[in-house]
């Protein structure tokens, strides 16, 4: 009950500012829609009459908690589809909320590391910044070094929690209720987004995320990240090192002397992908509060409390639909679609390529500027829906982040080409991943899996081996590849091949 109450009160609470359907879109509303509009507007109060659209949503969403407001920060990173004042206007979400009492941040910080804040710090500073979850505190350690502290607001998990109550109910009422929105199998979408927002709620986490990604990020220069200062690091509290640059939140940034927009723009792409493609893990809360910059292309990232993970079979999948967009081959992509199951089997590989061709055609070859990105993703939306493909739950935070990094990426340089920028990292995975070698030492993996497999057969008792026989019948490629020697032979082989 306290969920349903949570969900009419957002209503209510979006309603009454003029939120939910804004007076300023009614021209565009089809009829139906325009009725709804006006029954909600009968609860409208007079905050509805103050602002733009943008400035009424940023208000409700804060007002909402820690899970609209990180929706909100999504959606202000999409100036090419909603437009550049209302995505301005939600920017403040980003780390512009109002602070909680420095006195406060202290108190958590000594009942956390279980010392007094001066035994660590030779200055504790008032809050730099403020965000849905935590707020960053200017700090000084003992040894000198700058740092940022940061401490996770007061009752934040019970507000999580509340809002992901109130969340996973709304998934399963749409589920319920909307046949057309089943594909995007809103209930598992509720439950990823829940997940990841209450991983956020241990900074020990975090910390370790940002110490795997630095090493991560080491390896290609794309981006970096300020060091983890262990000793400050709790479940409530993170030390870091202080971010060189200029957070790219400030609209200053980007007049830096001598940066370049197009390199900086880059960088932040392929830092993504090269994450990603090459590695599987990748900060997947890229929005400009969580980013800095320096002349001329240099790119820091902070806030690592978003960790996104990427098998192997989801990172072959992923680079060669990129690299098949990048040749313009559609037949692959589609086949890849239907490889991955994101198509079911009854459709038609050609049909979907020529629906892929419809799109693809329509942006590739034109300036950035010229592209109309909401009429991109309507036109992708209506094709997936002809053919059924449903939404990944686990592909939910790349598409996510891969959405993110592109919007900024455009407030960066708007004529920024999202293609090319890719193509250097995809290649570079295909040519290394695809090549006779690679293919070897995966067919050596499988022939070894296999062995396993059948060691696991012949000492396991009669019920459980029929079980691994029936396991592997469903992959016969592996059993092909039995054999001690051969597997053996295959795996020397395959080591010694130059990549």
């Amino acid at each position: 009950m306290s969920a349903y109450g949570r969900l009419v009160g957002a209503g209510l609470l979006l309603a009454r500012n003029d939120a939910l359907l804004p007076r300023e879109l009614d021209g565009l509303y089809p009829p139906g829609l325009k009725v709804l509009a006006d029954l909600s507007r009968m609860a409208a109060g007079p905050s509805s009459r103050v602002g733009r659209p943008g400035e009424r949503l940023a208000r409700s969403l804060e007002q909402l908690g820690p899970v609209a407001i990180k929706l909100g920060q999504l959606l202000s990173t999409r100036a090419d589809i909603f437009g550049e004042t209302f995505a301005l206007d939600l920017a403040r979400l980003k780390d512009k909320l109002d602070p909680f009492p420095t006195d406060q941040a202290r108190r958590e910080v000594e009942l956390t590391l279980g010392r007094t804040v001066e035994s660590l710090f030779a200055t504790f500073g008032p809050p730099v910044a403020a965000a849905s979850l935590a707020q960053a505190h200017e700090a000084t350690l003992r040894d000198g070094r700058r740092v940022a502290v940061k401490v996770l607001r007061p009752g934040v998990a019970l507000r999580v929690a509340q809002d992901a109550a109130a969340m996973a109910l709304a998934g399963a009422l749409v589920e319920r209720w909307s046949f057309a929105a089943r594909r995007l199998q809103p209930r598992a979408l509720a439950a990823t987004v829940i997940r990841a927002t209450e991983l956020e709620l241990d900074l020990r986490l975090e910390a370790a995320g940002a110490d795997e990604l630095a090493q991560v990020m080491a390896r290609d220069g794309y981006m970096s990240t300020p060091r983890i200062v262990w000793e400050g690091v709790g479940k409530r509290v993170l030390t870091q090192e202080w971010a060189a640059g200029t957070p790219l939140s400030d609209p200053a940034a980007l007049d830096l002397p001598g940066l370049h927009r197009q390199a900086l723009a880059d960088n932040l792409i392929r830092a993504f992908l090269a994450q990603a493609l090459d590695h599987g893990v990748f900060h997947a809360d890229l929005h400009e509060g969580n980013l800095f910059v320096a002349a001329p292309d240099r790119v820091v990232a902070v806030d690592f409390g978003i960790i996104g993970r990427l098998g192997a079979p989801e990172r072959r999948y992923l680079a060669e639909i990129l690299w098949g967009f990048l040749e313009k081959d559609y037949d692959r992509v589609a086949q890849v679609h239907f490889e991955a199951g994101y198509v079911p089997a009854g459709h038609s590989p050609a049909a979907f390529a020529q629906a892929l061709r419809a799109v693809g055609e329509q942006v590739f070859g034109r300036p950035a500027n010229e592209i109309s990105m909401s009429r991109v993703l309507i036109q992708l939306f209506e094709i997936t829906a002809l053919f059924d493909m449903r939404l990944r739950p686990e592909l939910v935070l790349l598409q996510k982040t891969m959405m993110t990094v592109e919007g900024v990426a455009r407030r960066i340089c708007p004529d920024h080409d999202i293609w090319a920028a890719a193509d250097p990292v995809v290649r570079r995975w295909m040519l290394r991943e695809l090549s006779p070698a690679a293919k070897a030492k995966r067919f050596a993996e499988e022939g070894l899996q296999a062995l396993r497999n059948l060691g696991r057969l012949l000492e396991a008792p009669p019920q459980t081996a029929v079980a691994v026989v029936e396991t592997e019948e469903a992959h016969p490629a592996r059993w092909f590849a039995i054999g001690a020697l051969v597997a053996t032979v295959v795996f020397w082989l395959a080591t010694r091949l130059p990549s």
